[in-house]
């Protein structure tokens, strides 16, 4: 792809300086965006510690690259879209399986409209997961292709059929089919699930330009310098809205009609849609992709608010050909872009209270989080030092700006998903005064697995207050709850 001023593609640099001004001044937890008509890049931007190298994390942006999997092999004669899923998972289905999940189809479950809600595989901690889908216990089961119901784990069973049918790894198979074909790195991969399958539902891990050439393919309709390589029509059925999905509210993008693990948007729009707002965007209209990755998981408005600020300021706004430059705009915009780092918490930056509890130690009573005991530092490096059920540890973290460490945590999962790891995440942790004696402390995840923690201290007296919240997808459960503690 060529890099190009905004200007030669209809686009306003003013525009998209709004877009940045708009999404920050939500508090978005934003790590990269990238912009594009055609073939050319007319905005790219990183948010510090993240850059055009970071391998991220895309969530069930996976669900789109599945469909993109099983286009591949219909097209090779290896599947009808109107098989049954029983026809390929004999040895992984028992005489007590629901008649209505064996029977639905490889269609129904492209497009979520599958017989039962799936159940929480985490919570079962199964060593076999796509076996675990086909002993769902839910009652009562629909037939399958009539209800839509959001099915994380129906395409993680795709993906598995994907690697049955091909003899090869999810990302192997993509590799010799598509990847390697439209340059995607050498570092794509996705992680695992227990059983052995790919965690093709959820774990995708490339980079934010990887993203933009599936999504470039994918709104080419399959075609790749010339070459058609995959079934054109195939990709404008599955990127259409091929069924409702939001029976309630018609306004929001998640009720747009659904097509194979695609979301469709407004006018022909369709995207790739991850937890967490991993997304892109693609706008056949005016030929352009939004690339958008970040951690607002917990922010029920964030989507809305990313691809309204598009659709307004950069998309609907284009013209058809290109536009006067603008040279003090484009400097403006530089300087913005350099200056780009992860949000972090806002508020004061001082209190007396500081002073006040810096080196004391509260200790605990009985709590759902099984903190035992607490203690700050303020100085040249703040660290809060605390005690839970697995021991002693500490977080280093910023006053209304990050400080990058270890969460110091063990136990949560790596490679394999649902299992215990060996490695601890990389986190970035801020914190400011939301008055004079609360404080708050904001604690992201951002490794592999995303996740943040939002912590409220407040004091009085000798004695503190906790609330803690977290979002995150099976881990950080010991850092949601309420404490009280008082000086020792």
């Amino acid at each position: 792809m060529n890099y190009v001023s905004p200007e030669s593609c209809g686009v306003k640099t003013e525009a998209i300086i709004k877009f940045i001004e708009r999404i920050e001044n939500e508090g978005l937890a934003t790590h990269d965006v990238i912009f594009t008509r055609g073939n050319n890049i007319f905005f790219e931007a990183y948010w510090k510690p993240f850059d055009k190298d970071y391998l991220h994390r895309q969530y069930s942006v996976t669900k789109s690259v599945v469909a993109i999997a099983a286009g591949f092999l219909l097209q090779d004669g290896l599947i009808s879209l109107d098989d049954p899923i029983e026809k390929y998972f004999q040895d992984k289905i028992t005489g007590e399986t629901d008649a209505n999940l064996r029977r639905q189809t490889i269609r129904n479950m492209l497009t979520m409209t599958t017989a039962l809600p799936a159940e929480n595989w985490f919570k079962a901690r199964s060593d076999d997961r796509v076996r675990f889908y086909f002993e769902n216990k839910n009652k009562p089961s629909v037939k399958g292709g009539t209800l839509f119901k959001y099915d994380s784990s129906g395409t993680f069973v795709i993906g598995a059929l994907v690697e049955r049918l091909s003899g090869k790894s999810f990302i192997g198979y993509m590799r010799e089919k598509l990847f390697d074909k439209i340059g995607v790195s050498q570092g794509a991969a996705c992680l695992k699930c227990p059983g052995g399958h790919s965690w093709s539902d959820s774990a995708l891990i490339c980079t934010a330009h990887d993203l933009l050439k599936i999504a470039r393919f994918t709104l080419n309709f399959g075609e790749w310098n010339g070459e058609q390589i995959l079934d054109r029509e195939y990709l404008e059925e599955a990127t259409s809205p091929l069924v409702i999905n939001n029976y309630i509210d018609s306004r929001s993008y998640e009720s747009m009609g659904y097509g194979y693990y695609f979301w469709h948007d407004r006018g022909k729009s369709f995207s790739f849609n991850g937890m967490g707002c991993q997304f892109a965007l693609c706008i056949p209209e005016t030929d352009m992709i939004m690339i958008y990755h970040g951690d607002n998981q917990g922010n029920e408005i964030a989507k809305k608010i990313i691809f309204d600020s598009f659709y307004e300021l950069i998309s609907d706004a284009a013209s058809e050909t290109a536009i006067e430059e603008n040279s003090a705009e484009s400097k403006k915009l530089e300087n913005l872009k350099s200056g780009l780092i992860l949000c972090a918490a806002k508020g004061k930056s001082d209190s007396g209270t500081a002073a006040k509890i810096n080196g004391k130690e509260y200790v605990f009573s009985e709590n759902r989080m099984g903190l035992k005991n607490i203690r700050f530092e303020f100085g040249k490096e703040n660290i809060m030092y605390y005690e839970n059920e697995q021991g002693k540890k500490k977080l280093v973290f910023g006053i209304c700006e990050n400080a990058f460490s270890e969460f110091e945590q063990d136990g949560y999962s790596d490679e394999i998903g649902s299992q215990k790891g060996e490695r601890r995440y990389k986190c970035a942790a801020s914190a400011s005064w939301l008055s004079e004696n609360m404080l708050y402390l904001k604690t992201q995840i951002i490794d592999t697995y995303f996740g943040n923690i939002h912590t409220v201290f407040s004091f009085d007296g000798d004695t503190v207050s906790i609330e803690s919240k977290k979002t995150a997808e099976d881990f950080l459960n010991e850092y949601e709850g309420r404490a009280y503690g008082i000086m020792k």
